[in-house]
């Protein structure tokens, strides 16, 4: 396996890893991003087994030594499995996430110790100003966060809008695409906060939504997410 790499915009990258075997024929990718700018930062450390993939990839764009910040949506083995790789890869590098999330796991898993950031702090702020946003329990994990770069208007999305295929960039409609994953997997932790959290997401006006796991979509953010929004509010109306 290699690792595809594609500019999204000036210095940003997505790096992914296309799985054939997980959701046959379509696969299944892992994605990672890198903003390139004074203090560059990594959204998506990657699995143990994929770091050297994924290591070569960012490596191609850039000296990985120079790697300043580290995040992820959740503390999961494909977002935060390599954390540790990357820190010792990167001397100066920190895992930059939410309080719920250093609190519960990464003051004791991280090699070095986290930055703890609070709901819409900025982790950085050169050319591209990165800052997280908190979204408990969405799409599952309690310590579950995004990144907003507002420059580009870019939404790193996590694990929002998952799905099979390997296409890179789409303009075209992901929403049932997610949701025929969804009704796959039954991942996502829906209750009374799933779709308000998504419409607070959808305020930002995101113009690219760049997920984890599919492609990166560039056209109405904030129509999609409100269209998962509605999604969501469906099945917990239905299972109430």
């Amino acid at each position: 396996m290699t690792a595809q790499v594609t500019e999204l915009a000036d210095g940003i990258f997505r790096m992914s890893v296309l799985v054939p075997e997980m959701g046959s024929p379509e696969g299944f990718v892992f994605n990672s991003f890198l903003i390139v700018d004074e203090e560059p930062l990594l959204f998506h450390a990657g699995q143990r087994g994929m770091f050297p993939l994924f290591r070569e990839a960012v490596a191609s764009v850039m000296p990985v030594d120079r790697l300043r910040w580290i995040s992820f949506g959740h503390v999961e083995a494909d977002e935060c499995g390599a954390m540790n790789l990357w820190l010792q890869a990167a001397p100066q590098a920190e895992v930059a996430h939410g309080t719920t999330a250093c609190m519960v796991s990464l003051n004791d898993l991280a090699d070095r110790p986290p930055r703890c950031l609070s709901d819409g702090e900025l982790i950085t702020s050169g050319l591209r100003r990165v800052r997280y946003i908190d979204t408990p329990h969405v799409p599952h994990a309690w310590e579950s966060g995004v990144v907003f770069e507002e420059t580009s208007g870019i939404l790193f999305c996590g694990d929002l809008f998952t799905q099979f295929g390997s296409q890179a960039t789409t303009w075209d409609d992901i929403v049932p695409a997610a949701i025929a994953a969804e009704e796959s997997f039954h991942s996502s932790s829906v209750g009374p906060a799933t779709a308000p959290t998504l419409r607070r997401l959808a305020e930002l006006k995101p113009a690219t939504l760049a997920l984890m796991h599919g492609p990166t979509f560039f056209g109405e953010g904030a129509d999609a997410l409100d269209r998962l929004a509605d999604y969501y509010a469906g099945l917990l109306k239905a299972a109430a």
